[in-house]
């Protein structure tokens, strides 16, 4: 078996797997809905393909919270204004009424830094490794506005060993005018009984629907006075 590391840092992200509605809610680190769909996307994966989703989200996955982020939030409207030729817009009901204005409270993540492994079957992660560096379609943080802020593919992210293994080994980045945390948080998956649930596991992504099941996590933590240093310019 073998592990592959993704790295997800940009300005913005959101990893919302309750809301869909006026508020939009984030978790405070990658959702395994999230990074399957990303990875969808870097191989032209389409909505419907169920086995190929399931392959994907049956990876163990892990997450190290390089850089926690802060949690933000926006206030959206949609419509209330003017066309030209002084026609009114709006949000359509589902009813087919004329639409009014819609506004909606969205939370994301900024500056957060998060370094994700995979594991699985070394052909399979060697797949998904090159899809990386030439994705089929736009990849994004949870959000389609929100972009990442560098390359998700890390050139030496293809290991030999296990998800809490990898990422507690796999160098730290410590921004030069940062200050040290004493540990990094990492969320695993575990069985049923040691951890809490996360209904965030695919099944479908097809619009009208999405189905998800469940999965098991645990925190843990490791000193960054363990880690090895590669520094950031």
């Amino acid at each position: 078996m073998a592990v592959l590391l993704i790295r997800l840092a940009g300005p913005m992200q959101a990893w919302g797997v309750h809301s869909r509605f006026t508020v939009r809610d984030t978790g405070t680190e990658p959702s395994k809905s999230g990074v399957v769909g990303l990875l969808c996307a870097a191989c032209g994966v389409s909505r419907s393909d169920t086995a190929r989703i399931a392959e994907l989200a049956a990876l163990p996955m892990g997450v190290r919270a390089d850089r926690e982020g802060k949690l933000m939030r926006d206030f959206h409207t949609a419509g209330g204004g003017m066309w030209p030729g002084l026609r009114s817009y709006g949000v359509r009901r589902a009813s087919g009424e004329p639409g009014e204005t819609v506004t909606s409270e969205r939370y994301y993540l900024a500056d957060a830094d998060f370094l994700v492994a995979l594991e699985g079957p070394r052909p399979l992660l060697e797949r998904l490794h090159a899809a990386l560096a030439s994705p089929v379609w736009p990849l994004y943080l949870g959000r389609k506005a929100f972009v990442p802020g560098e390359p998700v593919r890390l050139p030496d992210g293809l290991r030999d060993g296990d998800v809490p293994s990898v990422l507690r080994s796999y160098p730290w980045r410590k921004r030069p005018h940062d200050s040290d945390p004493e540990r990094l948080r990492l969320v695993l998956e575990c069985a049923a009984d040691e951890g809490i649930a996360r209904l965030d596991v695919p099944v479908s992504f097809e619009i009208g629907s999405r189905r998800y099941s469940l999965r098991y996590v645990r925190t843990a933590w490791v000193s960054t006075g363990e880690l090895p240093r590669m520094e950031e310019v």
